[in-house]
């Protein structure tokens, strides 16, 4: 057995790899929520730490880099995670021959990314490896925040209610257009930013049971993940689901599901009833949020996610083998 691309994708595979290899090695008590950032108590303090590497290609896409990414996506598995970000490391694998000028260009994307969200860039490190051996340059980020509100999906309970805090998919839609596999121009940009301004604020709401920023495997992915780790279901609404035109323009042409694309500046949210319309009503006063909508709520059912489609059947929604589009993050 050999490792696939697939492996990367956060589907099948990739469970496979990680309750297989790494956490029969890895087996701390602080890994095995895997969630988007670990819990630690450092003398009486209560932190949130997540890492990420970031390989996207191409590391340029309209409506961000991978600098921007990078920083953004660390920013957001802390956030989601009910904590404050508050330092960021980073570290550089580049390829000889990589042009200065693109190099410039990411950092500060990096920085101008860090400094809009108030966070510290305060660690870093550079390796170089011989041109051909990576696509220009790798970044990994590790982020710790200060933890306000703990949140998981064993918090949830039958009868919340599920947020998404705008339209899903733009991120997989611009990658793939980026990549010229394709001659199709939408206009459509990856929806890359960070989310600490727009979610810290409803950490201080009590009915808030979790978050998670749909990233690989998209919105359908973490909700099947949510749902088997709360052993709780899912029911979701087609109809209430916000996706642009455009996007779904590309995905009935191109064969994809934009419940199973990549977001990079979204988030899901669980919530009980009786505080979901607060929080609807905060995210939309955001620009980030402005286009929010209650999309479904939590069953009873055990490990079950279905879709409400729009002609009022319903179809039940599986983690797929592998991301059709790899390299998105």
């Amino acid at each position: 057995m050999k490792v696939e691309i697939g492996h990367g994708s956060g589907g099948k595979l990739t469970r496979e790899l990680i309750e297989n290899l790494f956490l029969k090695y890895f087996s701390f008590p602080e890994l095995t929520s895997l969630q988007d950032a670990s819990y630690l108590e450092i003398n009486s303090r209560k932190i949130a730490m997540t890492t990420d590497s970031y390989v996207v290609r191409p590391y340029f896409f309209p409506g961000g880099d991978i600098g921007k990414l990078s920083i953004s996506g660390t920013i957001n598995d802390l956030t989601v995670s009910g904590a404050v970000p508050e330092f960021i490391s980073v570290g550089f694998i580049l390829e000889e021959g990589l042009a200065f000028s693109d190099l410039e260009k990411i950092v500060k994307s990096m920085a101008d990314t860090a400094k809009k969200a108030g966070i510290k860039i305060a660690a870093g490190d550079t390796k170089v490896v011989e041109k051909g051996k990576c696509d220009g340059l790798y970044v990994n980020t590790t982020g710790i925040g200060k933890v306000v509100k703990p949140l998981s999906p064993k918090f949830a309970r039958p009868g919340d209610l599920i947020i998404v805090t705008g339209f899903i998919g733009d991120h997989g839609i611009a990658i793939s257009l980026a990549r010229e596999e394709f001659e199709v121009e939408t206009g459509v940009l990856s929806d890359c930013a960070p989310l600490n301004s727009l979610l810290v604020p409803l950490l201080d709401i009590e009915g808030l049971r979790w978050m998670r920023d749909p990233t690989r495997g998209g919105l359908a992915t973490v909700l099947i993940e949510f749902s088997e780790i709360s052993g709780l279901g899912v029911k979701l609404y087609e109809e209430k689901i916000p996706v642009r035109e455009e996007v779904r323009f590309v995905c009935d042409m191109l064969g994809y599901d934009p419940l199973y694309l990549a977001n990079e500046g979204k988030a899901v949210i669980i919530a009980d009833k009786k505080d979901a319309e607060v929080i609807l009503e905060k995210l939309r006063s955001h620009a980030f949020g402005k286009n929010a909508e209650i999309i479904g709520e939590v069953t009873d059912e055990i490990n079950d996610v279905r879709l409400i489609t729009l002609i009022g059947g319903e179809r039940r929604l599986e983690l797929l083998e592998e991301d059709p589009l790899p390299r998105i993050c």
